[in-house]
């Protein structure tokens, strides 16, 4: 059975182009285009990492890592964080809420699935 991906990111093309490497990598995708979309849906779902954007509508993506991280049910699950708005500091705040990576748009389309292999391969040995 192929590893469940959730994205969480209000853009459609972001969404569309990271759903589509992630496919063509074997991953099963689900989607959610808010922080409280995603979060039920990583209650529900149980996927094997979340990639959460930083700029969300309504509550932003580093609360929602903090509350997903702050429930017994979906601690475990790894979160990395995908921004456009790299700014000074971003990646400690990502990680201060939980995040265990952080990837910066545009990302690298050939290298995007690696990165992902990777953060699940360390998930995996903790």
């Amino acid at each position: 059975m192929s590893q469940k991906i959730l994205v969480i990111e209000d853009n459609p093309v972001n969404m569309e182009l990271a759903t589509d490497l992630l496919e063509v990598a074997g991953f099963g995708v689900l989607q959610a285009a808010s922080a409280e979309d995603g979060m039920a849906l990583a209650r529900a779902e149980m996927p094997d990492l979340i990639l959460m954007d930083l700029s969300l509508p309504g509550m932003d993506g580093l609360t929602a890592t903090r509350l997903l991280r702050s429930e017994a049910a979906t601690t475990q699950i790894p979160i990395v964080v995908l921004t456009a708005n790299a700014m000074k500091g971003d990646e400690e705040r990502a990680h201060a809420a939980g995040a265990v990576g952080y990837i910066a748009k545009p990302f690298d389309t050939r290298r995007f699935a690696g990165h992902i292999h990777a953060f699940l391969e360390a998930g995996d040995a903790s």
